[in-house]
C-alpha cells in the first residue's frame, strides 16, 4: 500500500484529476469513505476480477469536478514539485532526492491517518508459500511440473476432444449437407465437393481448434488469477533474459511443443509490446506435437534402430533455433527492461470471471483466425480440383494432375540441392501449410496407398517413401529424409498458427516472420542434406 501512495503522490503532482481505486478490500484495514476523507479525492471499491464497481461514473464526475489530493502540491512552481525551476546551484540528483524524501514524507503522513500497517507487516500466507515456490531448489522444479502439465493439456488432454469436435462437423454436419445437396440436385457435383470437402472441412478445423483454444485459455486463466503466472515469470527470469525476453515469455514457448496455436494466444497475455512481438515470432520454432507424426514416419522408414534418437534431436534443433532466434532478435532490437513486477497475492480463481475470460479469447479467435483458415483451406480444395488437362472432371482429379499437383511439380526443382525434388515431397510441403500432420496423409494419397493408423507402422508407405527420397537424392534417401524432417520443423507453420500470429502481429510482421522461416528452413536442409550425405 505505501507503494501505490507513492504512485498517487507523484499523479497528483502533475495536476491530473486523480480517483483512487481500493482492489483489495479485503485486506484493507479502512473503507473506501476513509480513504476519500483523508487523501481528499474519490476513492471507490472495485473488484477488477468481477467488475463490480462504479469506475466510468466516478472518472467521469471527477473530470467534470476536479479534486486534488491533500497535502501535494499541484503548482509548478511550488518547491518540490518535478517541473518547478531547480537552482543551478543545485545539482539535479540532490534535487531530486529532496523531492523523494518530501513524497516519503507525505506518504507515511498518510499511511498513519488511514491506519495501515508499517512498512515491515507481518508475513501472510503468499510469504510462506513463496518461500517454497521461489525456492531455487524448490522453485524450478515445481515450475517445470506445471509447465508439463499445461504441455499435456495441450496434447493428450485435448486431442480426444478435437478429434471429437472435427468429427462432429465433418461427420453429421458434412452428411446432412450431402443429403441437403442431393434434394436439389447436386449431388456427386462440383458445388457437393466444394461445400462438403472444402468450406464444412474448414469449418471443422475451426471447429476442432476451439475445444483446445478454450482449455489453454481457462489453464492460462487459473495461473494468473491464483498468483502464480507471476511466480513463473520470476523463476523462469534468468534464463530469458539470455535471449533478449523476461520470465513472463517462457509460457508461450514451453505451451508451443504441444501446439503453436495457443501458445500464440498465450504471446497476448505479454504486457510488454517489444515481448509480444519477438515471442509470437520465436513461437513457430517450436516443435509442435503435430511434427512428430512426420518425424516417426520417417523415422521408422530411414532409421528404424535409432528412430528414437532421431526424433530426440529434432526437439534438440528445434530448441536451438529458438535460441538462436531470440539472439537474432536480441541484437536488433534494445534489450528489454528489467522485469519489475509486484507478487499478487496467492487467491482461489472466481469461477465466474474464469468462464467470461475465456469464452471472449475463444470467440476472438474463432471469429479472427477461424474466416482466415476456412478461406485457405476452400482455396486449396479449389485447386486439387481443378485438373490441368482434359482427362479428368472438376472435382474427379488425381493430386499429381490437378492445378495442385502442377504447383508441387513447379516448386519441386527448389529442393534439389536438399535431396528432395520429387512433386510427392513438395505436394506432401504445401499439404503441411495447412497442419502438418496431413503431411502424412499427402504422401499416402500421393503414392495411393491407404493411410496407417500409426505412422511408424511398416506398410507400403515405408517402402514408397525409401524409393522415392533414394531417387531424388541420387541414392542418399537418408540424408533427404533427415533434411526433409529438418525443414517440415523449422518452416512456415500451419494456417492457425498463420492466422494467429497475424492477429497479433499483423500482415507485415507476419509476411516477414514467414519469408525468414523458409529461408531459414531451405538453408538449413541444404546443409544437413549435403553434409550427412557424405556421413550416411
Amino acid at each position: 500500500m505505501p507503494r501505490s501512495l507513492y504512485l498517487l503522490g507523484q499523479v497528483a503532482q502533475t495536476g491530473t484529476p486523480v480517483v483512487g481505486v481500493l482492489t483489495r478490500t479485503d485486506l484493507a484495514p479502512a473503507d473506501p469513505r476513509r480513504f476519500t476523507e483523508v487523501l481528499g479525492v474519490p476513492v471507490l471499491a472495485l473488484d477488477p476480477r468481477d467488475g463490480t464497481g462504479a469506475l466510468a461514473e466516478t472518472v467521469t464526475a471527477a473530470l467534470a469536478h476536479p479534486t486534488h489530493v491533500r497535502g501535494i502540491s499541484a503548482d509548478p512552481e511550488a518547491p518540490g514539485h518535478p517541473t518547478a525551476h531547480r537552482d543551478p546551484a543545485v545539482p539535479p540528483v540532490t534535487a531530486q532526492l529532496a523531492r523523494s524524501e518530501a513524497l516519503f514524507a507525505w506518504v507515511e503522513e498518510a499511511r498513519a491517518a488511514l491506519g495501515l500497517p508499517s512498512e515491515h507487516p507481518a508475513r501472510t500466507r503468499s510469504d510462506r508459500i513463496d518461500d517454497v515456490l521461489l525456492h531455487p531448489w524448490i522453485g524450478v522444479p515445481v515450475f517445470a511440473v506445471v509447465m508439463w502439465a499445461l504441455f499435456q493439456l495441450a496434447t493428450t488432454v485435448a486431442a480426444p476432444v478435437m478429434a471429437w469436435a472435427g468429427g462432429l462437423v465433418t461427420g453429421p454436419v458434412a452428411a446432412a449437407a450431402t443429403t441437403a445437396l442431393g434434394w436439389v440436385g447436386l449431388a456427386g457435383t462440383a458445388v457437393e465437393g466444394l461445400v462438403v470437402d472444402g468450406v464444412i472441412a474448414g469449418v471443422g478445423t475451426v471447429v476442432s481448434f476451439a475445444p483446445l483454444m478454450a482449455m489453454m485459455f481457462l489453464a492460462i486463466a487459473v495461473l494468473d488469477d491464483s498468483g502464480y503466472l507471476a511466480r513463473a515469470a520470476f523463476v523462469a527470469d534468468r534464463a530469458m533474459r539470455a535471449i533478449g525476453l523476461d520470465g513472463r515469455a517462457i509460457l508461450p514457448l514451453i505451451v508451443g511443443f504441444g501446439c503453436n496455436v495457443p501458445a500464440l494466444a498465450a504471446v497476448r497475455t505479454l504486457p510488454d509490446a517489444r515481448q509480444r512481438t519477438v515471442t509470437a515470432i520465436l513461437v513457430p520454432y517450436t516443435s509442435c506435437a503435430a511434427r512428430l507424426t512426420v518425424y516417426v514416419m520417417l523415422g521408422a522408414a530411414f532409421f528404424p534402430r535409432h528412430a528414437g534418437t532421431v526424433i530426440f534431436l529434432m526437439y534438440v534443433l528445434s530448441m536451438v533455433l529458438v535460441i538462436l532466434a531470440g539472439l537474432a532478435l536480441r541484437r536488433s532490437s534494445s534489450m528489454s527492461a528489467p522485469l519489475l513486477m509486484v507478487l499478487p497475492a496467492y487467491q482461489f480463481p472466481r469461477a465466474g470471471a474464469l468462464l467470461s475470460l475465456t469464452w471472449q479469447r475463444t470467440r476472438g479467435f474463432v471469429t479472427g483466425a477461424g474466416r482466415i483458415i476456412v478461406l485457405v483451406l476452400t482455396a486449396m480444395w479449389v485447386l486439387m480440383a481443378i485438373p490441368v488437362s482434359g482427362e479428368h472432371r472438376i472435382a474427379d482429379v488425381p493430386v499429381q494432375d490437378s492445378l495442385y499437383g502442377a504447383a508441387a511439380e513447379a516448386v519441386a526443382p527448389v529442393f534439389a540441392p536438399a535431396g528432395f525434388d520429387s512433386w510427392e515431397a513438395s505436394a506432401a510441403l504445401i499439404t503441411g501449410f495447412v497442419a502438418k500432420e496431413v503431411v502424412v496423409g499427402s504422401f499416402a494419397q500421393s503414392f495411393a496407398v491407404a493411410e496407417p493408423a500409426d505412422p511408424g507402422s511398416p506398410t507400403d508407405l515405408g517402402s514408397r517413401l525409401r524409393e522415392t527420397f533414394d531417387e531424388s537424392s541420387g541414392g542418399h534417401g537418408a540424408a533427404a529424409a533427415l533434411a526433409f524432417m529438418v525443414f517440415v520443423l523449422a518452416y512456415t507453420p500451419c494456417v492457425a498458427t498463420l492466422a494467429e500470429q497475424k492477429r497479433i502481429l499483423g500482415w507485415r510482421i507476419t509476411g516477414a516472420a514467414m519469408a525468414a522461416q523458409l529461408a531459414v528452413a531451405w538453408l538449413l536442409a541444404t546443409a544437413v542434406f549435403q553434409a550427412m550425405r557424405v556421413i550416411l
